[in-house]
């Protein structure tokens, strides 16, 4: 039975809360952010320094580095969709367990296939285990190492392996590669400061236990992904299962049990029936006014599967081909253009609708502190969309 209606507006207002991007909303920290949006996305290693910026007044870069690397309370692991977030300690259990871990038994069998096809070994898991003893004993020895370091360290990681074999798709890859993949989603290694500035995605490797004393925790699987159901609800909800299909990477049968786990309630939005906790029926009020400016793949505009209720029609030029989400302009909880930059280091943007006078002055003031906070750096987006290669022309 559907307890109460919350529509477009009060879903909006929870966004601009529960999302720290209200200015009376704002977090306490990195940590505080990457905790509350169960993760910052880090596939474009910029995306968390420019996710923080949004959601932490007075934050700098190495106040950023700091909490990723000096002194680590934020960790890149993989988790959804098997994607690469930036979370708070708490939830590297609940990802790993949740998420990756399940990913380590097809790619082992898939690397032992490679292996034993192109007659590098012709006992594959045997191979593995070794190589991956002595890979992970050439990081400790390290403190922290690059691939390539790796590969001088490990003799059997120079090798290449061969996929698609008589396909269009098909090519080679680097041993190192496809190893180093494997042990990151056992949980053994983790990756580090890259070589390079922040923008770098040239990751070091370090043994789990260097960052997480005791490695990672326990934590059955089952209750790990009702633990990040729960979680995602009270940030994001209220959801549809097909949000959380999506938004998880999940097939029903684990995203089911999950949801029956909890205690939540059926409400109604715009588009019918989603899920909420019990405890969360309160009605969130409007805040006042307030513009953001978030980079690609933010969380926020990543959230849902069903957009509509901030997005509209705005898709052109806002997404990729793939369905990654490139840098966008909000006023008042919804998606109203893109920003870029120029080859300068100008923050310019285009907004898609009339938003008054007030939402113009307030977007140009975001635009104007990105910009000083750059400082001439250029973040160029990993997945630059439409928009955003015309307006950085």
């Amino acid at each position: 039975m559907v307890s109460r209606r919350i529509g477009v507006e009060e879903r909006r207002a929870r966004l601009a809360v529960r999302h720290h991007l209200h200015p009376g909303s704002r977090a306490a920290s990195p940590v505080e952010a990457a905790r509350d949006q169960m993760g910052l996305h880090t596939s474009d290693p910029a995306t968390p320094f420019l996710s923080s910026w949004a959601r932490v007044d007075g934050l700098t870069i190495p106040d950023m580095e700091t909490h990723l690397y000096d002194d680590p309370s934020l960790f890149r692991i993989l988790g959804m969709r098997r994607t690469l977030f930036a979370v708070s300690h708490d939830l590297v259990p609940l990802l790993h367990h949740g998420c990756a871990l399940a990913l380590a038994a097809p790619e082992q069998r898939r690397l032992v296939g490679y292996l034993e096809a192109e007659g590098i070994t012709d006992d594959g898991n045997r191979w593995l285990e070794e190589v991956g003893n002595s890979t992970v004993e050439a990081i400790i020895r390290r403190g922290e190492a690059l691939a390539t370091e790796l590969r001088e360290d490990v003799p059997e990681l120079k090798q290449t392996l061969t996929f698609g074999r008589g396909k269009k798709w098909g090519g080679k890859v680097g041993v190192s590669t496809r190893v180093l993949f494997l042990l990151a989603t056992q949980g053994r290694i983790i990756r580090g400061r890259p070589r390079g500035t922040w923008r770098s995605g040239q990751y070091r490797w370090a043994a789990m236990d260097s960052r997480l004393p005791g490695g990672i925790p326990d934590v059955d699987p089952a209750t790990a992904r009702a633990l990040i159901v729960q979680r995602w609800l009270r940030s994001y909800g209220p959801g549809t299962e097909a949000d959380l299909r999506w938004w998880t990477g999940w097939t029903l049968r684990n995203l089911r049990p999950a949801l029956a786990s909890l205690d939540l309630v059926e409400v109604e939005v715009d588009t019918g029936p989603a899920w909420i906790m019990a405890d969360d029926l309160q009605p969130v009020p409007t805040p006042a006014p307030w513009a953001a400016l978030l980079p690609g793949l933010d969380p926020t505009v990543m959230g849902w599967r069903e957009r509509h209720w901030y997005l509209g029609d705005r898709w052109e030029g806002i997404f990729d081909r793939n369905g990654n989400a490139g840098p966008t302009v909000w006023w008042c909880g919804r998606v109203v253009g893109g920003w870029g930059q120029r080859p300068d280091g100008a923050v310019v943007y285009r907004l898609t609708e009339d938003i008054g006078a007030d939402g113009d002055t307030a977007v140009a003031e975001r635009a104007e502190a990105l910009e000083a906070w750059l400082s001439g750096v250029r973040v160029t987006p990993r997945f630059p969309t439409p928009l955003f290669r015309d307006l950085s022309r």
